[in-house]
């Protein structure tokens, strides 16, 4: 089919959660004051990272609040728990799979991915347990899949039998991208923060915690996920994000629906690289214009941190 029968695919900008103690007085600061956040949030950008369910799940009316809080068109994309996927690894965990769907069902199409976040230890040997897994679940689940062990970055055979195995299934490859994270020295973009912080204790901690992997660019599904985690100067980060502007385009002319969520070392600072995400975008398309975040009608970040 030509690209011009191929409906545009969606854009979808967040972060890695969607509250943060920081925000109200600084990108919610022009809104008025509320006790959800989650609203606030979902004013600004149109899907999240929802981390929270990879650590404990949330009670039914959690869940109920958390729909009634976002519009029509904003998506969540959450973790499968730490026991399916790093305890059980994806095996003999069936009634627990099918508890935390059941739980998130009431979302219906605001729940836009479903993130399964592998352990490095799950390997090339595993991958008959991730066909079965991905098999299993239902057919209509939107599911992207996160992988840290080195072999599935090697160009090799276990790579590809991997990507193979997510196209067979339609599952998204999430690709993670720390190039920016890792540039630069310990102490670049200053020393400590208007709170007293050490950033260069942050982004030393954040080195630690982030895996520093190949970024090898692959659609196997429909909605391609990026995680970007930027540092805290913005040519390192201005560097990293002009090939995605590019990449996004692109997948998006092909009728792609494409995740892209923005970290930094503080993710209190992150509304401030998904701007500039947003700056590069909209610099380099002479089509459909995103809109701003309320961060770009206030003074400079520098001015702020």
């Amino acid at each position: 089919m030509h690209n011009s029968a191929i409906s545009r695919g969606n854009l979808y900008i967040g972060l890695p959660m969607w509250q943060h103690s920081h925000w109200p007085g600084s990108w919610f600061a022009n809104y008025p004051k509320t006790d959800n956040g989650l609203s606030l949030y979902a004013k600004e950008c149109n899907t999240v990272e929802g981390n929270t369910t990879f650590y404990s799940l949330p009670n039914e009316d959690a869940v109920a609040r958390w729909c009634e809080s976002v519009p029509a068109g904003f998506r969540f994309t959450f973790k499968f728990h730490q026991n399916i996927t790093h305890v059980h690894q994806l095996q003999h965990c069936d009634e627990e799979v099918a508890q935390q769907l059941s739980l998130l069902s009431p979302l219906k199409e605001k729940l836009g991915v479903m993130m399964l976040q592998l352990p490095a230890s799950f390997g090339p040997e595993k991958l008959t347990v991730l066909d079965t897994f991905l098999a299993a679940l239902p057919q209509e689940l939107n599911v992207a899949v996160e992988v840290r062990h080195l072999a599935f970055f090697a160009k090799g055979n276990e790579e590809k039998a991997l990507n193979q195995l997510l196209i067979r299934h339609g599952t998204n490859r999430i690709i993670m991208d720390t190039r920016a994270l890792f540039t630069g020295p310990l102490d670049a973009g200053g020393m400590i923060d208007v709170s007293g912080t050490s950033k260069r204790a942050i982004l030393e901690e954040v080195r630690q915690k982030k895996p520093r992997v190949p970024v090898n660019v692959i659609a196997t599904g429909h909605t391609p996920i990026v995680r970007f985690v930027g540092n805290d100067v913005d040519e390192n980060n201005k560097r990293c994000l002009l090939p995605w502007v590019k990449k996004v385009h692109q997948w998006q002319e092909e009728g792609k629906d494409v995740y892209f969520f923005c970290h930094r070392p503080d993710n209190k600072d992150a509304p401030w690289l998904a701007q500039q995400f947003i700056d590069l975008y909209n610099d380099n398309s002479s089509q459909v214009k995103l809109n701003n975040l309320a961060l770009k009608h206030q003074p400079a970040q520098n001015a702020l941190f």
